[in-house]
C-alpha cells in the first residue's frame, strides 16, 4: 500500500492511498475515531470510460462484471472483507436503515442516505459531481453515507440523516465526525435562476453560497452549504473535513457528469463508503 500525502491535502485532513493502480482518498481523522472510510477515483479499473476506469455503479452504462471487479479492487484498498449497502439514488430526502449484511443487489432500493450500526458493513453513495458526505458517530459507532446534490442540499438531506441516526441509534451531533468528499465546487458549478431562487427562499445565508453572477446565473458552493448545515445541526466545526478537490476540474482523477456526459454520452460513478469493523 502506498500512502501519498501532499501538503495541501494533509492540511485539510486527507491523504491518498494507492494499491495496484487504484487510488482512494481517505480521511485519517475519521479513521482515528474508529471508522474505515474512502472516496474512490477513476484510476485503476477495467471499464471503458474511456479506458481502464474504476466505474463503481451504473449498470445501464457498463457491464456488471466490470463493476463487480472494480468494486473488488476498491474494497481491497480499504482492507477487504466488507459487505456493501448502497441505494438507487433519486435526489430525495429518504434515509434507509441497513440492518442486514446485503450484497450489491441492494443498489435497487431507493434512498439518498444509508445509515447503519452494523459492524463489517460499508454504507455508500454514488456520485459524479454531487456531494458525498460520510458521517461517523464516535460514541455509538453508527455511520451514514449521504448523497447531496443541489436538490438534496436544498432539501436538507443531512438533517434528515442526522435525525434518523438519533432516532435509530441515539446519535448526538456533538459526537459526529464528517468527511465531505470531492464534488463539483464553486469554481465550476454553474446554476440557473431557478436554483438560485430555491436556495434563497430556504436559507438566510444563501448569498454567501453564490459567486460569479452573470446573466441570471451563478456558481454555487455546495461544500460550504453542507458544511453550514452540519454546523447548524450541532456538529463541531473541528470535526468537519472537506476535500479540496473539484470533480469538474480534475477529470483525470474523477468522473464528472457535467463535463463528460455531453461529450461521451455516458460517464462512470464514484463510490464513497464508511463502516466500522
Amino acid at each position: 500500500m502506498d500512502i501519498i500525502t501532499p501538503p495541501s491535502l494533509q492540511q485539510a485532513g486527507w491523504q491518498w492511498r494507492a494499491k495496484d493502480g487504484v487510488r482512494v482518498l481517505c480521511c485519517p481523522p475519521l479513521e482515528a475515531v474508529g471508522f474505515t472510510a474512502g472516496f474512490s477515483t477513476r484510476l485503476g479499473g477495467v471499464s471503458a470510460m474511456p479506458q481502464d476506469d474504476l466505474n463503481l455503479a451504473g449498470f445501464d452504462d457498463d457491464m456488471a462484471e466490470n463493476i463487480h471487479e472494480n468494486r473488488r479492487r476498491f474494497f481491497a484498498v480499504l482492507g477487504g472483507g466488507w459487505s456493501l449497502a448502497a441505494s438507487w439514488q433519486v435526489h430525495g430526502t429518504d434515509v434507509r436503515v441497513a440492518r442486514n449484511v446485503p450484497d450489491e443487489r441492494c443498489d435497487k432500493e431507493k434512498s439518498d442516505a444509508v445509515i447503519t450500526q452494523q459492524k463489517g458493513l460499508l454504507v455508500g453513495v454514488k456520485t459524479a459531481d454531487c456531494v458525498p458526505v460520510l458521517l461517523g458517530d464516535a460514541a455509538t459507532g453508527a455511520v451514514a453515507a449521504v448523497h447531496a446534490g443541489w436538490r438534496g442540499t436544498q432539501s436538507g438531506i443531512l438533517g434528515h440523516a442526522l435525525k434518523q441516526m438519533r432516532d435509530e441509534f441515539g446519535t448526538q451531533p456533538a459526537d459526529i465526525h464528517a468527511a465531505i468528499g470531492p464534488a463539483a465546487l464553486a469554481c465550476c458549478y454553474q446554476i440557473g435562476p431557478e436554483v438560485i431562487a430555491a436556495f434563497t427562499e430556504k436559507f438566510t445565508y444563501a448569498d454567501a453560497l453564490f459567486n460569479e453572477h452573470h446573466g441570471g446565473h451563478a456558481h454555487i458552493d455546495l461544500h460550504r452549504a453542507n458544511r453550514q448545515q452540519l454546523a447548524d445541526a450541532g456538529v463541531p466545526a473541528a470535526n468537519i473535513y472537506a476535500a479540496p478537490l473539484c470533480t469538474m476540474c480534475r477529470t483525470d482523477l474523477f468522473f464528472s457528469y457535467r463535463r463528460e456526459k455531453a461529450r461521451r454520452g455516458k460517464t462512470g460513478r464514484l463510490l464513497s463508503v464508511i463502516g466500522k469493523r
